[in-house]
């Protein structure tokens, strides 16, 4: 009952470190970390993301231009590219390490210890890559917000909002960090799990030696009683 249990809970934390990492890695794609309307075509939205820059108009196309160097983005952009490609590389390599630590991998030569150690490692790396996801997100929402709100900006001139790619970043961050923290709970409790049951294998032993002794008792009494006779 306890294994099933201790199964359930890493194929939980699998699946949402798995969903938190596809949103990741979705939202570093993305174009809509910014969006703004320049007022003058009612029908037309830029998009500033971390790789490129677009113009969506409505029913027409959206084009899209890649940014010529790094150090044209802004200072915002700029930590958040490096963080989020982190984010996706340490995401993954915790995937890998708690599929190699998981129930569900049946590997014959990987001692139970060390599928525990994977498991924890890998829940560790997700809570990391939370995060990661979450600064960098937080951070251009932050600063657009205040853009937004500086009074020092006339009110005609167009202002940044908040993109879709800055909610996904924050649904992602959520998911790393829920499945991290079930993750390294789930090691936890199946190192707790083998622990007991060393505990109570030796406890069993005294009463099959006991139940030994008797039976051997038994059978010995009848053959002493024949040779008296």
């Amino acid at each position: 009952m306890a294994g099933r249990f201790h199964g359930t809970v890493q194929l939980g934390g699998l699946l949402l470190a798995l969903v938190g990492w596809l949103c990741s890695c979705v939202a570093t794609a993305l174009p809509q970390w910014k969006t703004q309307n320049p007022g003058l075509i009612e029908m037309e939205t830029q998009l500033m993301g971390l790789w490129q820059v677009c113009v969506d108009q409505e029913e027409v196309a959206t084009v899209c231009h890649a940014f010529k160097s790094f150090l044209s983005l802004p200072q915002e952009l700029q930590v958040s590219r490096i963080l989020m490609v982190a984010s996706n590389g340490l995401g993954l390599l915790g995937l890998l390490l708690c599929g190699f630590g998981s129930e569900c991998c049946r590997f014959h030569r990987i001692p139970g210890v060390f599928k525990r150690r994977f498991c924890l490692l890998g829940g560790a790396l997700e809570a990391s890559a939370s995060a990661m996801t979450l600064l960098p997100v937080s951070w251009v929402a932050h600063v657009t917000i205040q853009d937004f709100q500086d009074d020092s900006v006339p009110e005609i001139v167009p202002r940044w909002e908040l993109g879709t790619a800055l909610y996904l970043g924050w649904a992602a961050g959520v998911f790393l960090a829920l499945g991290g923290v079930i993750l390294i709970f789930s090691a936890c409790l199946g190192k707790e799990a083998v622990s007991s049951l060393h505990k109570a294998g030796p406890t069993g032993l005294p009463c099959l030696h006991s139940a030994c002794d008797s039976h051997v008792s038994l059978h010995r009494t009848p053959g002493r009683g024949s040779l008296m006779a």
